[in-house]
């Protein structure tokens, strides 16, 4: 997976989610991606689940979170 610019993909806004760091257009937390990921969830596991998110999305919570 590419490594992604979080800063275009991830939002920190106090009205969305209390300003916890999320995927832009979404209310899905980095840490639930991140998260995913630690569980061993593959980036198309995590995309069933939340069919709004791109492998982009995902590509920036690692970037965001590393």
């Amino acid at each position: 997976m590419p490594r992604a610019s979080w800063q275009d993909r991830i939002v920190i806004e106090p009205d969305i989610h209390h300003g916890v760091p999320c995927i832009k257009g979404t209310r899905v937390p980095v840490t639930t991606v991140l998260g995913s990921l630690a569980d061993g969830m593959t980036a198309e596991e995590i995309i069933s689940h939340y069919p709004h998110l791109r492998e982009a999305d995902i590509a920036a919570a690692l970037s965001y979170g590393g």
